[in-house]
């Protein structure tokens, strides 16, 4: 049957006539029977009572008069198929044949005793009439649906919230055949719909009917069409879902849905940054704006999963030139191809060098003479960096020093180094390094006079090589996750979130300081590694490796003997940091000291 009127609407639609032109037809129709009908009603069906030349001005007259004022209510317009049998059309239909209803009723009281017309056959016609087509539009609706309904091979669906997500989300399966899938039943939390139906699809209860829903209705899939659902909701749905044996899909932010619709790509897996918790951020664009637009701006480890997005980040703000820095042409590659669209790497947006190389810097510094800095290359492995040192050494503080050192000689205003959490009462040799990255970068800033400034935040997820795509790898090609130990926790952010809060802390920085984003609340490393496993379905060992040396069981953001504050933005404390010239830096004292694993900063004479 469904097939059958599908090939029924796909030969209308060959013909190519409008659907406007093809309901006027049927209304005229409509009107002459109705008409007819109630001059058989009013005579009590002794048709040699009617006068038949009345009967035929009058059905005339009605037709002409449904063209001309339908056409004024635009009910015959393009597109009329989309709104058949909603409020809208019926509100319309009845304007329209009550106006032609009540038109001719008034000429049939002028017209009643030379031409013999009933007063009563407008008003039994025009009711009638209205209800036909009416019915013609709801019956016609009804046949699109049912063609344009997902087929058997389609997985039936729950959905979560029946809102304005919801209900779109319910339309846009029922009419649309390609559709994965089809919709069995609505959850909504709220007692007061309960007895709703959203096109036919009934509201089976709420979350804590979830069980005997999923259970009766036969579901396979729970869609969340709830537009501000945070990490807490959404881990329970998780968890709820896992014991009724559903797979969770989510639906886009609201703000999406309302501007696009829904789209069959809208529809994704829920994802383990969607249980983490982190959401958009609330920047103040004119505060970005006000130093990127119109500048020319650098990133150092452009190529990198940061500098990369913030280089994405600044492409908004109309800087006059981004200079993207690395000394990986593979990374600078695909910074290129987010930037301008291409990765050909023949243009001088893109600068293949070693921040160690302070000489080369220099001359890249004075010559390009960029206004704004962003500091983000570095050495970020603490296991790594525990084995070699030195390498921490060279890259993370001498490479940082030597790029602040051709930022002062370019003349560059704003300067952000990009910091991290374990810079905070530090106990690795990546921490150490980073706390005196920190220190330089306000040397030089309380030297020069000039926003230099650091700012400082955890583990960022999705980031190249961290702790998500790594366990990703491990999940797909079934090796067990590797967890250090089981109560250990982190700081989370994702990328766009720390690159959208890095450009605001540039506008909002002030000379010296240390800007700490908010991070939320710290995550257990073992929730995640379980919530991944279960949400890939497979049989996953999780095995615990031990604290490594050099890492903190719970990182800090404000390290002691600072005093944080937010007087600016809300999610952003500001903090400020000792300096220390770039002469009192002093390598055995730091060879000493990381070898040791003391907490001493190791500066001469500094701590």
């Amino acid at each position: 049957m469904k097939d059958r009127s599908r090939r029924t609407i796909e030969l209308f639609q060959r013909t190519g006539i409008p659907v406007g032109r093809i309901f006027y037809v049927v209304d005229a129709i409509l009107w002459v029977i109705t008409i007819l009908i109630a001059a058989t009603l009013r005579y009590e069906f002794d048709l040699s009572r009617i006068n038949w030349s009345a009967f035929a001005a009058f059905s005339i007259a009605a037709v002409a008069l449904q063209f001309v004022i339908g056409s004024i209510l635009n009910l015959y317009r393009a597109g009329l198929r989309l709104r058949l049998g909603t409020f809208e059309d019926a509100l319309t239909i009845a304007l329209t044949s009550i106006s032609v209803g009540g038109l001719l009723w008034l000429v049939s009281l002028v017209l009643s005793q030379p031409w013999g017309i009933s007063r009563g056959v407008m008003v039994i016609a025009t009711p009638f009439a209205m209800l036909a087509m009416l019915a013609a539009r709801v019956l016609t609706r009804l046949f699109f649906e049912h063609a344009q309904q997902p087929g058997s091979d389609s997985q039936s669906a729950l959905i979560l919230g029946a809102g304005f997500i919801g209900t779109n989300l319910v339309h846009w399966m029922k009419t649309d055949p390609r559709s994965p899938y089809r919709p069995v039943g609505l959850i909504d939390d709220d007692p007061l719909i309960g007895w709703r139906s959203i096109n036919n699809v009934p509201i089976l209860g709420t979350r804590a009917d979830l069980r005997r829903v999923a259970a009766k209705s036969g579901a396979e899939v729970l869609i969340v069409a709830i537009g501000n659902a945070d990490a807490a909701l959404l881990r329970e749905i998780q968890d709820l879902a896992n014991e009724c044996g559903l797979t969770v899909k989510v639906m886009p932010p609201i703000g999406q849905v309302v501007a696009n619709g829904v789209r069959a790509d809208d529809l994704r897996d829920l994802s383990i940054e969607d249980l983490l918790g982190r959401q958009a951020v609330d920047t103040n664009v004119s505060e970005i704006a006000d130093y990127l637009t119109g500048r020319r701006v650098l990133v150092t480890g452009a190529g990198g999963s940061i500098g990369a997005q913030l280089c994405t980040e600044i492409t908004r703000f109309g800087p006059t030139e981004l200079i993207m820095l690395d000394r990986d042409e593979t990374g600078l590659q695909h910074a290129q191809i987010n930037t301008a669209g291409n990765g050909l790497l023949n243009t001088d947006d893109v600068v293949l060098a070693d921040i160690r190389d302070a000489d080369t810097l220099i001359e890249i510094f004075k010559a390009r003479k960029p206004e704004v800095v962003f500091h983000a290359a570095a050495l970020k492995h603490l296991p790594m960096l525990e084995q070699y040192p030195d390498e921490a050494w060279k890259t993370n503080v001498l490479g940082t020093l030597n790029v602040l050192r051709a930022a002062e000689a370019a003349g560059v205003t704003t300067f952000i180094n990009i910091s991290t959490d374990k810079a905070a009462n530090p106990t690795s040799v990546l921490g150490y390094s980073k706390r005196v990255a920190e220190k330089l970068t306000s040397w030089f800033g309380q030297s020069t006079g000039k926003k230099y400034l650091s700012v400082r935040f955890g583990n960022v997820i999705g980031s190249r090589g961290s702790m998500l795509p790594t366990f990703m790898r491990l999940i797909d090609e079934d090796k067990p996750l590797t967890v250090t130990h089981p109560d250990i926790t982190r700081y989370f952010m994702t990328i766009p979130e720390a690159c959208q809060l890095v450009l605001q802390a540039g506008g909002i920085g002030r000379v010296g300081e240390v800007l700490i984003l908010d991070m939320g609340e710290p995550v257990k490393i073992l929730d995640i590694a379980q919530r991944m496993v279960a949400m890939s379905g497979k049989d996953i060992q999780i095995v615990f490796t031990g604290l490594r040396e050099g890492a903190k069981m719970h990182e800090e953001l404000v390290g002691s003997g600072e005093h944080a504050e937010r007087p600016f933005h809300p999610k952003i404390s500001h903090a400020t940091v000792t300096g220390i010239a770039p002469d009192k830096l002093d390598k055995h004292a730091w060879d000493s000291r990381v070898h040791h694993l003391t907490v001493a900063i190791p500066l001469q004479g500094q701590s």
